[in-house]
């Protein structure tokens, strides 16, 4: 890819785009506000995949369950959005994390992805959103080098880069290889970083339950999940949480940055030690550095409520 293709594909997309979904949906009740919101957006996005990422925390016992749990939570989100002929392109994916940066994890998610890739190029990419841990497109950049040519990639993950051990970000230092193959292998990459940046996107109970309860089963199962979560933790007590994994669709949807602002930068560096390395001679990528809060929920809140 010559570099002015290049830079043209760290710029927000015009017309109707193929995508691919890579999201640890249980893990958290962000990816569920996502994944609806692509659903949204039929318009701008032709969808040809969702793959479900692993994770380990306390809603699973294992990388695997994680995954297979984030799986059945793609599976029930479709079937309240009304979409049951879109369970065909669900795919399973890494049942455990890179243990090095040569050697790929084996997972339909990572095979398919590696596969659908040679069907693109660098005048027409294939966009991959991922909202977990990189470890399935990792993999399928390892089996298919080429997808740096024929991808774009738009990952939430890492912190921002003012923040000390900035690595240090669930879906980042969950797989600090995976991280470092996507950061490195040159394909053109769209980072959202988490604390300091995104995490600006924040609702409360009285704004979900205003603008999503009794406007159609999705929106109820979105505002009954969120609350119920923050009121697990929080009962009785002020709290707002964080729905940004919803940025990433949004980047692609940032025509004349009325949700979000960003840069070119050279690539940072993640490094095992959790902290960004830097470089100034590595090839540049864009880096959201805000969010225009506002305008992205009420975009969101309009849509959802459609649906």
């Amino acid at each position: 890819m010559n570099q002015e293709q290049y830079f043209k594909n760290l710029t927000v997309p015009e017309g109707k785009i193929d995508m691919v979904l890579d999201t640890d949906a249980y893990n958290e009740i962000d990816d569920q506000f996502a994944i609806s919101y692509m659903l949204c957006n039929g318009q701008k996005f032709n969808v040809k995949g969702i793959c479900a990422a692993p994770f380990f925390n306390s809603k699973s016992t294992s990388p695997e369950d994680g995954m297979e749990r984030s799986y059945d939570e793609i599976i029930k989100l479709l079937t309240l959005a009304g979409r049951e002929e879109w369970k065909d392109i669900v795919y399973k994916g890494s049942r455990d994390y890179l243990e090095n940066e040569t050697t790929p994890v084996e997972s339909p998610a990572a095979d398919f992805m590696a596969e659908l890739a040679k069907q693109y190029s660098p005048e027409k990419p294939l966009y991959i959103v991922a909202i977990g841990a990189i470890t399935n497109v990792a993999s399928a950049i390892l089996k298919n080098p080429g997808m740096k040519e024929s991808c774009v990639l738009v990952w939430l993950g890492g912190n921002g880069l003012h923040i000390p051990m900035g690595v240090e970000e669930f879906n980042m230092v969950q797989d600090i290889a995976g991280a470092r193959i996507v950061f490195e292998c040159g394909i053109p990459l769209v980072q959202l970083p988490c604390s300091g940046v995104v995490d600006r996107f924040v609702t409360s109970r009285y704004e979900l339950e205003h603008w999503l309860k009794g406007k159609n089963p999705l929106c109820d199962y979105l505002c009954e999940n969120t609350v119920q979560e923050a009121e697990s933790y929080a009962a009785g007590k002020p709290w707002t949480r964080v729905i940004w994994d919803v940025t990433t669709i949004a980047w692609l949807l940032n025509e004349d940055n009325r949700f979000m602002r960003d840069m070119l930068i050279p690539s940072p560096i993640p490094e095992y030690d959790k902290h960004y390395g830097t470089d100034p001679r590595r090839h540049f990528i864009r880096y959201v550095y805000w969010i225009n809060r506002d305008a992205l929920f009420e975009d969101l809140f309009t849509k959802l409520g459609q649906e």
